[in-house]
């Protein structure tokens, strides 16, 4: 069966679904369920199980309607409430959880979601449009030490400090609104035969402040521990080094810092227990025919 649609291309599906280790009466959790291509597959695989999907976007909630399974719960919220929605349907543990952290091909090629480097649109970037933070607001808004944290911070952008400057020089002169406007501030700055690499550093760095993106990630880490049953499957595709760093660290050490914590005889004191050495990543043919995986890191990992 296809599961991609003209909403999103799923990436490295089958990695996923047997990174899950479905169980055909198993409860499981899609926590990022923007075109559906990851929930449609599971579904392929229930019997009487349950699947619950989470998106915060409304053109995902609109996607969603389209499924008619009846194991099939949309929930339009935040990953970081887990727990709280969850409960709220009466699930307490679940058997697997699903999270793709990348931005999803609709709303990347969608103009006016300002996502993009290569289309003319607002400085949006909001995953959820009834949020007021946008990225015009941050250009805007911010002071030139808050830019450059962000811009150091969240795309481990070089020049940050000169770039900060930059903005706040720019936006005397006229207010942000458009992603020309800032493209044109980013090509002047950019290292030679880099424009490009800068460009999404910057888009990434904005976009990852606006939606709070690494404490939601964090926040979604610590819960899911508390709702997997033991034996459930932790399956996560992340895009960046930012991510896969916290996503690594906590399946390692239960933790986002430190060191490993150890027992008396030696023994890791951690939630989970990794699957695969390293992180799973997409084959060359996958790549060739959905780009967007070139750069998806897969970690599994398992409830102890």
């Amino acid at each position: 069966m296809e599961y991609g649609s003209e909403y999103h291309q799923p990436v490295m599906l089958s990695a996923c679904m047997e990174g899950l280790q479905i169980i055909p009466r198993g409860v499981y959790v899609d926590v990022t369920f923007g075109g559906g291509g990851h929930s449609r597959a599971i579904l392929e695989y229930l019997e009487e199980g349950r699947l619950y999907s989470f998106d915060q976007d409304e053109d995902a909630a609109k996607e969603a309607t389209q499924i008619k399974h009846l194991n099939f719960t949309f929930v339009k919220a935040n990953f970081r409430y887990l727990k709280k929605y969850l409960r709220l349907y009466g699930t307490h543990q679940v058997d697997g959880i699903l999270a793709d952290l990348g931005v999803s091909s609709y709303q990347i090629d969608t103009p006016e979601r300002g996502f993009s480097t290569r289309f003319e649109g607002d400085l949006d970037m909001r995953m959820n449009r009834e949020n007021p933070l946008t990225a015009a607001e941050i250009l805007n808004t911010y002071s030139e030490t808050d830019l450059q944290y962000i811009f150091g911070a969240y795309g481990e952008v070089r020049n940050a400090k000169t770039l900060a400057r930059a903005i706040i020089t720019q936006r005397s002169n006229e207010v942000f609104t458009q992603n020309s406007q800032l493209k044109e501030v980013l090509l002047r700055l950019a290292p030679k035969r880099k424009e490009f690499r800068y460009m999404a550093q910057v888009f990434q760095a904005l976009r990852i402040e606006v939606n709070d993106e690494l404490a939601a990630l964090r926040e979604f880490l610590v819960e899911s521990v508390e709702v997997l049953k033991p034996g459930g499957r932790l399956v996560i595709m992340s895009y960046h080094s930012l991510e896969d760093r916290l996503v690594k660290n906590f399946i390692q050490k239960g933790k986002f810092k430190g060191e490993v914590e150890k027992d008396i005889y030696g023994n890791v004191l951690a939630p989970l227990k990794a699957i695969h050495r390293k992180a799973v990543v997409a084959t060359p043919e996958e790549v060739a025919q959905n780009p967007r995986a070139r750069s998806a890191k897969l970690r599994v990992a398992m409830k102890l």
